[in-house]
């Protein structure tokens, strides 16, 4: 596992948040936005991504996501490759 890094939630207006150090905004190259993902252990701050999937990121996030692929053969076999 990685470092961990204690950060204390601090009052934002009528909400409340995290102060990122900017070491960290820097290393992830997070810009503008960040993109959190909700876990059962906590949140994951992502940065944003701003290319395409490669074929593996795309088949993990088909397999989290739990795709149905069963049609995948029908289309395949239909042809048009002739």
């Amino acid at each position: 596992m990685g470092r961990m890094v204690e950060l204390k939630i601090v009052p934002i207006g009528n909400s409340k948040g995290v102060r990122l150090p900017k070491v960290l905004l820097d290393r992830y190259a997070m810009r503008s936005t960040v993109i959190a993902e909700v876990r059962d252990d906590g949140i994951l701050l992502r940065r944003r991504k701003t290319r395409l999937l490669d074929w593996e990121e795309t088949f993990k996030e088909a397999a989290r996501e739990r795709e149905d692929w069963s049609d995948f053969d029908v289309a395949v076999a239909d042809g048009l490759d002739q």
